[in-house]
């Protein structure tokens, strides 16, 4: 794949460049990744490039471009290419290998203010089940100034991207990280407990897109054969892991939500709620131990 050449190094006209060759090789919102790759690559923002369009990019700008134009034409995603991500109030790294934070996520992070609004200020003890990048917690511990918190992987890389985000956004301190499956090593009981965990039927997902399919790693996304293996490994230990007045928020996939919420059911747990995304998706579904 041949990059644009951006023998016009003034930022606007790169700008148009960089978002034409993605839009001639079919990425959505072209010119909306172009400017992030662009303020990437040549260390600059909004407010620059509208007061000064045709200040020139270095040369060493110029190949960042190219490279950055080059890997979202071949479909890999705008946050992996910058190495970071906006997540809820926070910035987090994108690290190989760990599952990119998306905005629908946040919806985990508002239910769960939702249900704990009158404990805002307490000292809660709160679980992760799948960290991830430690997106969610840092949002958590951001909102919960008062909390502790466990995150729990299988993944080493994912741990490792955990800690690496929990230090960058101050909250090393008040947090800890275990590799392990799920809740197998836990015993304690917890105020509230969250998890975004794999939700793609097997058979699925060669089907998805390439931003996730081939930059996603595939522990993070295989949910079994009906993409609810995993809800029923975290709902079986819910009862013995929620406190007294403690609530469990899940990420649902797209039409999932209502069987969610029917497997805690199941266990004894009284819904809580069900809140869609942005996109009108049912997305989070919580549920408290009945008291």
């Amino acid at each position: 794949m041949i990059a644009p050449a951006l023998e016009d190094a003034r930022r606007a006209a790169a700008l148009e460049e960089v978002a034409a060759f993605l839009e001639r090789n079919g990425i959505e919102d072209a010119r909306r990744d172009a400017r992030a790759l662009l303020f990437a690559a040549g260390g600059f923002g909004a407010a620059e490039l509208l007061l000064e369009p045709m200040a020139q990019l270095s040369e060493a700008a110029r190949a960042a471009l190219r490279d950055s134009a080059r890997r979202r034409a071949a479909r890999e995603p705008v946050s992996r290419i910058i190495g970071a991500r906006g997540f809820w109030t926070q910035d987090v790294v994108v690290a190989p290998g760990v599952l990119d934070p998306r905005p629908d996520t946040e919806t985990l992070i508002e239910l769960s203010l939702e249900l704990m609004r009158e404990r805002r200020r307490d000292s809660l003890l709160i679980l992760e089940l799948g960290v991830g990048s430690g997106a969610v917690l840092c949002a958590l511990l951001s909102e919960f100034p008062a909390a502790q918190a466990i995150g729990v992987d299988l993944s080493a890389e994912a741990c490792a991207a955990a800690a690496l985000n929990l230090s960058r956004c101050g909250f090393a301190n008040r947090a800890s990280l275990l590799r392990g499956r799920w809740a197998d090593a836990l015993a304690a009981r917890f105020d509230l407990i969250v998890s975004n965990p794999p939700y793609i039927a097997s058979g699925e997902l060669d089907a998805l897109e390439p931003e996730v399919r081939l930059f996603d790693p595939r522990l993070a996304l295989d949910g079994g054969a009906d993409g609810l293996a995993c809800y029923r490994e975290i709902i079986d230990d819910l009862p013995r892991l929620l406190a007294e007045r403690g609530a469990a928020v899940l990420e649902a996939g797209d039409g999932q939500a209502r069987s969610v919420a029917a497997l805690m059911a199941e266990k004894g747990l009284e819904p809580a709620g069900i809140r869609k995304d942005a996109g009108g998706r049912e997305r989070a579904v919580a549920a408290r131990r009945r008291s």
